[in-house]
């Protein structure tokens, strides 16, 4: 059987055809790419400025934490004060991503807690910054936090929590308590120290300085959260992002009997110099 003939036309038809699907124009330049194609001409998403993490139960030398923890100096075992000065290092399989330490201190009077939490955000998509990522992690904990709209008589100077005390005078959250507690506290402190029957504290004894807060002048972005208790427990919450790292400071203070509230003012003033030191100590 004979083969059929070779059509040259058809062959010029192909040629068109092919060079149609590769996408050149009378200009000489190429389509689009198709969507998700990668080109060398795209420009890949920066990294975060951090690459690494200090390590947690180090960051707060111990004048400091005898300031936030004041039954430190009222150990009276030598070797139960050094451990109480070193903290716990929080369960982390990977120490450049997240590291955390938590310290409990007694006292006559009340139980103090600290937690610090560093969280190194990554971006594992070559569109999207570690900058980006991290402030899309810091909203959903704002978002959690659930803070109150800011009154409209707010100043400037009561939006951002006003002035500040000393930066040794911190103290502290809990571990199992803080998360537990912060659930079932009242959103709204009590400056004046007291609160009604029930536990809880009455916004209206509050200044809009001392309610939960967007603050300034922390790190890129931060707020400050502050829950009492039914059993007169106060967790005071600072959280701030600098460039691609999360920071989070809890401060919580037991009183020792349930007359007794914490005051809001001084634990806030605690929890915000501290978180200042550490933004300072990232900024080195």
């Amino acid at each position: 059987m004979q083969r059929k003939a070779y059509v040259p036309g058809v062959a010029v038809l192909l040629a068109a055809a092919l060079t149609a699907c590769t996408g050149s124009g009378d200009d000489g330049t190429t389509d689009d790419p198709r969507p998700g194609e990668v080109t060398a001409s795209a420009s890949t998403a920066q990294p975060g400025r951090y690459d690494t993490l200090p390590e947690a139960c180090g960051s707060i030398d111990d004048d400091t934490l005898e300031a936030l923890l004041p039954g430190l100096k009222q150990l009276p075992d030598a070797e139960q004060r050094e451990e109480a000065y070193e903290g716990r290092a929080t369960l982390t399989y990977d120490t450049d991503r997240k590291a955390g330490c938590r310290w409990k201190v007694e006292s006559p009077t009340a139980t103090d807690y600290l937690f610090v939490d560093f969280e190194r955000v990554v971006s594992f998509s070559g569109a999207v910054s570690d900058d980006s990522k991290a402030q899309e992690v810091y909203g959903g904990k704002v978002a959690a936090a659930d803070l109150p709209e800011p009154s409209p008589s707010t100043t400037e100077g009561e939006a951002d929590g006003g002035s500040s005390a000393n930066p040794s005078q911190s103290a502290a959250p809990s571990d199992s308590a803080t998360s537990s507690t912060s659930s079932a506290s009242s959103k709204s402190p009590d400056s004046s120290g007291s609160s009604d029957p029930s536990g809880s504290a009455t916004a209206s004894s509050t200044p809009a300085s001392l309610q939960p807060r967007t603050l300034d002048g922390l790190g890129d972005e931060a707020f400050l959260d502050d829950a009492l208790g039914t059993s007169r427990q106060r967790t005071v919450t600072v959280v701030f992002r600098t460039s691609n790292v999360i920071v989070t400071v809890e401060y919580e203070e037991q009183p020792a009997t349930t007359t007794d509230v914490p005051d809001s003012e001084e634990m806030q003033d605690k929890a915000r110099n501290l978180a200042e030191l550490l933004a300072e100590a990232f900024d080195e």
